[in-house]
């Protein structure tokens, strides 16, 4: 267990030197909404918005179920539907008002599909079947463009997520083809909070994307991610410099939302937990892809060495130092064993 829990640190701060930075920019703190005390969102872990209510759903249960929150967190009705799911993550609101869930926990990596569900406002349900080109993942985050497609974004605990998108149009129940359309590197950070320490800070636990369709966020346990999509293009926005959000001192960050006018929205599961607002959120991606379109290079470097400052290709050095890193990981456990000798 020594040698595994060694390998898992060595890695993760490889990763976390590599990963390209975020754009440093000044935020908002967040400010407490409101304070969401029902039991049935004690594990909070998929919120919307808009802009007169909040849609939150808690993980786990034996029935699709969303709560519909009024702006002082009161409870004003409840969506649901007879479909016990398998491990509901996150929560997507579509133009039409059309629910999406993420049924895409698999924290053993056993499920051969995963699924997403359609929940209409009168509480009827569509499942759709997925299926992954690569092996199993367990994911978190679910991002829905302006045009409907969904995009599902894994939970790594060495900082790689792994973006897909269903391969043709969703039929139901399916299976449907999930494809690969992208990999993120994200870096530990200091801001404190969540369950595991500053691991947490690079694991992806929820997504969403604002109603224009121009901003996406993802966000780990303790900070969002911002990522300016000026075409709506869910794909290409998370190739750019994401701009850092802190959210500290969430026992659980999981819940992640915009409302209409771009305020973000995070929350965490736990009783008694507040919705935050960072006013203006989308408004910093905005700002941000203005600058790069103006040449501006940003504290990752120039764009054409992948993001390194020291001109070193990304990849190759990401080998070279996984390389080093296990060679460390070989001697440390040489050492352990040969002192339990």
């Amino acid at each position: 267990m020594r040698g595994r829990a060694c390998a898992v640190v060595l890695v993760a701060a490889v990763v976390s030197f590599l990963a390209p930075a975020a754009v440093a920019q000044e935020v908002p703190a967040p400010e407490s909404v409101c304070t969401v005390r029902d039991s049935r969102l004690a594990e909070l872990s998929g919120l919307a918005a808009d802009g007169e209510r909040f849609y939150a759903m808690g993980d786990g249960g034996t029935k699709l179920q969303v709560v519909v929150l009024g702006r002082d967190c009161g409870v004003q009705k409840v969506i649901s539907a007879p479909v016990d799911p398998y491990d509901v993550e996150d929560l997507a609101r579509a133009q039409d008002g059309t629910l999406w869930l993420a049924d895409t926990g698999d924290n053993r990596k056993q499920r051969e599909t995963v699924a997403l569900h359609a929940l209409t406002p009168a509480g009827k349900a569509t499942l759709y079947r997925l299926t992954y080109p690569d092996g199993q993942h367990d994911a978190e985050a679910l991002l829905l463009d302006g045009s409907g497609t969904p995009f599902v974004v894994t939970k790594n605990v060495l900082g790689k997520a792994e973006v897909y998108k269903p391969a043709a149009e969703l039929k139901s129940p399916g299976p449907n083809a999930l494809e690969k359309v992208g990999t993120l590197d994200i870096a530990t950070t200091d801001t404190p909070g969540g369950p595991v320490g500053g691991v947490g800070s690079m694991l992806v636990t929820g997504g969403a994307v604002s109603q224009d369709g121009k901003t996406v966020a993802l966000r780990t346990y303790t900070d969002a991610y911002l990522y300016a999509a000026p075409d709506g293009d869910v794909a290409a926005a998370l190739k750019r410099n994401p701009v850092r959000v802190p959210l500290p001192n969430e026992p659980q960050g999981e819940a992640i939302a915009f409302e209409p006018d771009g305020t973000l929205l995070s929350a965490s599961e736990g009783t008694g937990q507040p919705v935050r607002a960072v006013r203006g959120a989308a408004a910093l991606a905005a700002a941000t892809s203005a600058d790069e379109r103006q040449g501006s290079p940003g504290p990752t470097g120039d764009p054409a060495t992948g993001g390194s400052e020291s001109g070193v290709p990304l990849l190759p050095a990401a080998a070279i130092a996984v390389l080093v890193a296990l060679g460390l990981v070989f001697v440390v456990s040489r050492v352990w064993r040969a002192r339990r000798g």
